[in-house]
């Protein structure tokens, strides 16, 4: 039998362990994918879902790869987004969860008219307020983040300029909570993910859509209509909540150095990467209608209090709602509200 030279058997040995090593670490590299109903160039993706994907690929040393997928590429609705990351059809998903009516009743709360204001701040809000009262609404995810948009606002083809101007007009809500303070303030409300708002405007579907500006570009609208209305003081109209969340078994299964840069990049981090890229797509938005001679009606204090009032029994119903499931819905409107000026400090 030949014998190996000492020093080419060393070779092997050094080229086997190279081999091994370099499997562990193709082994340890994961593909997650994340789905998502805007298109690439809107506010979430652009400036929130990508930087966040960049940055856990750069955390991880490249062993994790976010594959986007954008504008429901991979199949399905919008409102089916949040179970198809809890069923593991994908990884992660970022979604409006006013979407699934009834299915977050105290996640709610951030719904109701003229809540919060800065989207960063009110969502650093409703991530402190979820991981207090109502973790058991994301317990068969992995919660990413949850987090707002910033102040909710009328889009319409005929100004909306007092609460006698909205009465008749079918304006898109995003939500139960929002539909019916649509219906309160006197307008007919059209139930649609924000997705199919560019189509319903164009062929009148509806007369105009409550949406936040930092998503008008993306959908066109300050084309398809001139009129823009604001409110007067801290608060907007309305905010929707929204979750990125992701496979409880697609986090479960990663190695423990590559679960730490999916918890270093949750919780208060994600959130507020959302909320400030809600609040910058905000100015953008807005300075396009700006330079489009949109008119933009800010709404007077008095006139806001004329809103507030007819919008509160918005409250009183979502507050008897929730009642009826153990829900004492009161004692959480004031913890987010506390929890609101919190972070607005």
């Amino acid at each position: 039998m030949k014998l190996i030279p000492r020093r080419t058997a060393l070779a092997t040995l050094g080229a086997v362990a190279a081999l091994a090593t370099a499997g562990t670490a193709m082994a340890q590299t994961v593909t997650l994918r994340l789905h998502q109903m805007l298109p690439p160039q809107a506010t979430i993706p652009a400036r929130a879902i990508v930087p966040w994907a960049q940055k856990v690929e750069a955390e991880s040393g490249g062993k994790i790869k976010v594959q986007l997928f954008h504008a429901m590429q991979l199949g399905g609705a919008p409102p089916q987004l949040f179970d198809q990351a809890k069923d593991g059809v994908v990884d992660l998903t970022w979604t409006v969860l006013g979407y699934t009516p009834g299915r977050f009743p105290k996640t709610e709360v951030f719904e109701l008219p003229f809540m919060s204001s800065s989207a960063e701040a009110s969502s650093k809000a409703i991530q402190e307020y979820v991981e207090k009262f109502a973790a058991d609404e994301f317990k068969d995810v992995k919660l990413i983040a949850v987090h707002t948009h910033g102040p909710g606002l009328f889009h319409t083809k005929q100004p909306v300029v007092g609460l006698e101007s909205l009465r008749g007009m079918k304006i898109r809500g995003g939500s139960r909570i929002i539909n019916n303070m649509l219906t309160k303030l006197g307008a007919t409300p059209v139930g649609m993910p924000v997705p199919a708002v560019t189509e319903a405007l164009s062929k009148g579907v509806i007369d105009g859509t409550t949406i936040p500006w930092e998503v008008t570009p993306s959908l066109k609208v300050t084309e398809l209509v001139k009129n823009h209305t604001t409110f007067a003081g801290k608060e907007g109209l309305y905010t929707q909540t929204f979750a990125f969340s992701m496979n409880k078994a697609s986090y479960e299964k990663l190695p423990p150095d590559l679960k730490k840069v999916i918890d270093n990049n949750s919780g208060q981090v994600a959130a507020a990467l959302f909320g400030k890229a809600m609040d910058d797509g905000d100015k953008a938005g807005r300075e396009i209608a700006v330079k489009a001679g949109n008119k933009i009606t800010e709404l007077e204090l008095a006139e806001v209090q004329r809103w507030k009032r007819t919008a509160s029994t918005v409250e009183t119903d979502w507050v008897n709602e929730v009642k009826a499931k153990g829900i004492d819905g009161a004692k959480l409107a004031s913890e987010a509200r506390a929890l609101i000026a919190k972070y607005n400090k």
